[in-house]
């Protein structure tokens, strides 16, 4: 099972009126990793969207774990969790980037759900126009997980 990791700073304006991060911000985090992993394919989502494909969110899932504070610095994981010809699924995990392996907290995780469209938002085959984006997200998939 092949990750992307990112890291991200938790910026001050992220915070809440508690002094924790905000649950609006993670769904930004997931997208920053989503991002970092399509382009790590060798098919940046800006190229795509040129080409004619989309990738529109149709569900997203985050469970909240435990708090992330301002200026913590946190490690976002992104794998491919589902990968069919129409649609997939990632799976994100983010934890503190400063926690060794062996005393890593798991602070949130989550899945977003998306559809692979053309720029009409019609469902499309990926394999038929972009054999090339499928297999290279393939490469990110485990089917065993």
């Amino acid at each position: 099972m092949k990750y992307i990791d990112v890291k991200i700073t938790a910026r001050y304006q992220e915070t809440d009126k508690m002094g924790v991060i905000h649950h609006s911000v993670y769904p930004i985090w997931f997208e920053v990793a989503r991002t970092e992993l399509i382009k790590s394919c060798g098919h940046p989502y800006s190229e795509l969207e040129k080409r004619g494909l989309l990738l529109p969110l149709f569900r997203l899932e985050v469970d909240y774990i435990h708090p992330v504070f301002y200026d913590d610095l946190v490690n976002v994981s992104c794998r491919v969790h589902m990968l069919t010809k129409t649609r997939i699924t990632l799976h994100y995990e983010i934890s503190r980037a400063d926690d060794d392996e062996e005393g890593k907290k798991l602070l949130c995780e989550g899945y977003t759900h998306h559809a692979f469209t053309n720029t009409d938002l019609k469902p499309i085959n990926i394999t038929k126009e972009f054999l090339e984006v499928y297999e290279a997200l393939a490469l990110f998939f485990n089917e065993e997980d």
